[in-house]
């Protein structure tokens, strides 16, 4: 008997990892195609949806634990990025995800064996179990022009943190996302919404974002923050 648990075991483990790795490619393949220089083909995934709900049949059947730290960020990171395209793409076409109601606290999504909001994966599935990870914050993308830019391809475990270390670096030394002139410096508003992330430590903002940056960000600079665009980053 003990045995046959074990052997049960195993099998098991192999195929959800083989399900896992399936996910990733699917989800490698999809972004690829539809996505360039951060912005998404949602018209042309509209006219041929087939690949998109063949991913999410996939990440609906996967059940990852935190334990498995890089594969549980890699798969939730993905499925939040690939659950918003696919909320515009119900909508679509649409000029902003704030003209779609409830979308990301009300509107639920199935993936990972769950029904849930776009909120509830940032708040509870991610930053819930990974409270001191303020990089996700540059790899979640909300549909909208000032979130950092999407990239064509998934994050995978084995490059997880290459990855969300490339895209931090790269949202905070761009100028369209961190503007500063010789008076002053305007930071992205999302850095406002979520400044318990960025400031822990009695840090201040600029303290945390020069830890990234090539060009250091004077302290006596006056700070403040600038609009969000919310319109689609539509290609």
């Amino acid at each position: 008997m003990k045995y046959t648990l074990i052997f049960f075991l195993l099998i098991s483990g192999f195929a959800s990892a083989q399900n896992a790795s399936a996910y990733f490619d699917l989800a490698d393949d999809f972004f690829a195609r539809y996505v360039d220089n951060g912005r998404v083909r949602y018209a042309e995934i509209k006219q041929n949806p087939k690949a998109l709900q063949d991913l999410l049949t996939e990440a609906k059947k996967l059940k990852l634990s935190p334990q498995n730290e890089a594969e549980y960020k890699a798969f939730w990171i993905n499925a939040y990025n690939i659950a918003v395209i696919n909320g515009i793409v119900k909508s679509y076409p649409v000029s902003s995800p704030l003209d779609i109601d409830g979308f990301f606290d009300v509107k639920k999504h199935s993936l990972g064996q769950r029904s849930v909001t776009l909120d509830e994966i940032e708040n509870q599935l991610l930053f819930g179990e990974f409270p001191e990870e303020e990089r996700f914050h540059f790899v979640l993308v909300c549909a909208a022009i000032s979130c950092p830019p999407i990239i064509p391809e998934a994050y995978r475990p084995e490059t997880l943190e290459s990855k969300m270390q490339e895209q931090t670096v790269k949202a905070l030394n761009d100028p369209e996302f961190i503007k500063v002139t010789k008076d002053k410096v305007e930071f992205s508003e999302l850095l406002n919404w979520y400044s318990d992330h960025f400031t822990k430590g009695s840090r201040s903002l600029i303290e945390y974002v020069n830890r990234f940056r090539e060009d250091k960000i004077p302290s006596g600079l006056s700070a403040g923050f600038y609009k969000y665009n919310w319109n689609l980053n539509d290609l």
